[in-house]
């Protein structure tokens, strides 16, 4: 029972994370500019993200589910204002072709980013009632909870090392000047994101 709960988790976590959007842009920009140490850490605090609102869903806690989609358009609008700023800091970042070297601030820095503007989805939250009702994982018990959200996190987490390999792959064919161009890029479609979110605000 546990193993089928756990696997369960795994797909859900896999399938959440794999949908690029602006967090799977990001991830990939950073793998590229700063390394795969980098993008990795980066998304692991996306699948942290999963796993916090994965639990809340796992474990009916109406209080605070009904907060966030209650708060959904402060949570909208606060994402949407740092999506814009991490799009245009993107875009004007230098490029090197040398990996950057690994300090500790700056990797916590790059996973409480990360963390913190995949919280600001809420409706990540519905995602996972809804994908738990479908599986009838909602009547699971408090220790099965664990198990699944276990599940979430590692499936999250597989994901994001797989991209983060593959993307790593091409840096070393990159020049300096693709690299510009792929921070433009990417900090455009971030920035893209971080409006499309407003837009959401007023329908």
């Amino acid at each position: 029972m546990e193993i089928l709960v756990f696997l369960k988790g795994l797909v859900i976590g896999f399938s959440i994370a794999a949908p690029v959007g602006p967090i799977g842009v990001l991830v990939i920009k950073r793998t590229l500019s700063q390394g795969r140490i980098y993008g990795i850490v980066s998304g692991v605090g996306a699948a942290s993200a999963d796993a916090v609102y994965g639990l809340i869903a796992g474990l009916g806690l109406t209080f605070i589910t009904n907060f966030f989609i209650g708060y959904q358009f402060w949570f909208h609008l606060a994402g949407g204002v740092f999506l814009c700023y991490l799009g245009i800091k993107t875009a004007i970042s230098k490029a090197s072709e040398i990996p950057a070297r690994v300090q500790r601030q700056h990797l916590l820095g790059d996973y409480a980013s990360v963390f913190l503007l995949t919280l600001t989805n809420p409706m990540t939250i519905l995602s996972f009632i809804g994908i738990f009702s479908g599986l009838g994982l909602t009547q699971v018990n408090e220790g099965s909870v664990v198990t699944l959200v276990l599940g979430v996190f590692i499936g999250s987490g597989i994901w994001w090392l797989i991209l983060c390999f593959v993307v790593g792959l091409f840096k070393e064919a990159l020049k300096k000047q693709t690299l510009i161009w792929i921070n433009r890029l990417s900090g455009l479609i971030i920035f893209l994101f971080g409006i499309y979110s407003f837009w959401g605000l007023l329908h």
